[in-house]
């Protein structure tokens, strides 16, 4: 073997060994890179959520109820007098005032009527007024002995008699103005006038079954509704003093509600339901509240200060009962149970289980469970409603 050969052989095995332990290095660190990049595709992304804070306010105790809009007064308009009906001085379904003209009905039969019973009462009148002559004529004859007392009584008795006719004849008379007076038909309420039932030229007959016209006064109106007995203590003193403050909405309408007053509790309670009748007043300017409408009642009972509220979104509801999702200072949510009093305008009032400026999540939690990382998202707009 040649010498020098054998001496060459080392020298090119050097720079291999080299290549080979620089793969070995260089696939070392890829082996150690590729599970922290594994890591990182692994780590859950923050759950996008919106969020509320937990706050102190005072707001009403208020009771939900379904009312009943009523007519404070329904008037049947009926004819006393029988006749043809000569004019009608209003359009159906307007509104009318108290005192205004309605209906005239042929006065003709009550003015021969009234002249009648004047022309009857001038007649008794003046025989009245001889009677009276001749009974105290007599009485003169009869004191100085010239006539019997019989015929004295009888003269005495004659005048009585035709005084009392002419009282009758009065009375006749005062009749006969009613009469006249009844052909003119006025409004005794305002009001809103109903469907009209005849027509001028018909026949109409005095109190007849069918009227004329209803009219129903709708300013102002009632609205009917019950509450529970329970309340009746918080119901009775402040409705003596008119402080029991009411709102209604009407349902699917727009618009602020209506605010009144309860004017009215029944003198007894319903057995079988449970609950008592209440009547609140309402203006009605507007004439938004008809009269038969259904309308969803707002009976604001007293205010109560310093209730730890939420919006009534962030509560859920579980086997175990009521919960919601509170974000804690390292952005991972938890669950709390909580127990809720009520709601009251789209709040919840949380009687236990959540701290004044607490974070809680109103929107998202079906995505969530303990431990979860979340991001907020216009919680500044969701708790903008909150702020006292």
């Amino acid at each position: 073997m040649n010498p020098q050969a054998v001496l060459a052989r080392p020298s090119s095995a050097v720079p291999l060994l080299g290549l080979v332990i620089l793969a070995l290095v260089a696939q070392g660190c890829v082996a150690h890179g590729e599970p922290e990049r594994q890591g990182r595709r692994d780590a859950p992304a923050a759950v996008p959520v919106k969020t509320a804070l937990v706050q102190v306010k005072t707001l009403p105790v208020t009771v939900e109820a379904i009312g009943t809009v009523e007519s404070r007064s329904v008037v049947s308009i009926r004819s006393q007098v029988t006749g043809a009906l000569a004019s009608v001085a209003f359009e159906e379904g307007a509104e009318v005032k108290k005192g205004d003209l309605l209906f005239t009905i042929d006065p003709r039969p009550a003015d021969v009527q009234l002249e009648q019973a004047t022309a009857v009462l001038a007649r008794d009148r003046t025989q009245a007024a001889s009677a009276r002559t001749t009974a105290e004529r007599y009485a003169d004859l009869l004191k100085r002995g010239l006539i019997p007392p019989e015929q004295n009584d009888q003269a005495q008795a004659q005048a009585a008699a035709l005084d009392a006719a002419v009282r009758a004849d009065e009375a006749s008379v005062k009749n006969a103005e009613l009469q006249k007076d009844y052909t003119i038909i006025r409004a005794p309420v305002s009001g809103r006038t109903g469907a009209l039932m005849v027509q001028a030229g018909n026949l109409v007959r005095a109190n007849d079954t069918t009227p004329l016209v209803v009219i129903n006064e709708i300013a102002p109106i009632y609205v009917s509704f019950s509450v529970p007995t329970r309340e009746l203590a918080a119901v009775l003193q402040p409705a003596r003093l008119g402080e029991l403050h009411v709102a209604v909405t009407i349902p699917e309408t727009a618009g602020p509600p209506e605010d009144g007053a309860v004017t009215f509790v029944d003198n007894g309670a319903d057995p079988t339901t449970g609950t008592i009748r209440l009547k609140a007043t309402f203006t009605n300017a507007n004439r938004h509240l008809w009269p038969g409408e259904l309308v969803n009642v707002s009976l604001t009972l007293r205010t109560e200060p310093n209730a730890i509220v939420v919006p009534s979104e962030a509560v859920q509801t579980g086997q175990d009962g009521t919960y919601v999702f509170v974000v804690k200072a390292d952005k991972t949510v938890e669950i709390r149970p909580v127990d809720v009093e009520r709601t009251a305008g789209g709040l919840a009032v949380i009687r236990k289980g959540l701290h004044a400026s607490e974070t809680v999540v109103t929107d998202g939690q079906l995505r969530l469970e303990p431990g979860v990382t979340v991001k907020e998202e216009t919680a500044a707009t969701h708790t903008e409603s909150l702020q006292p």
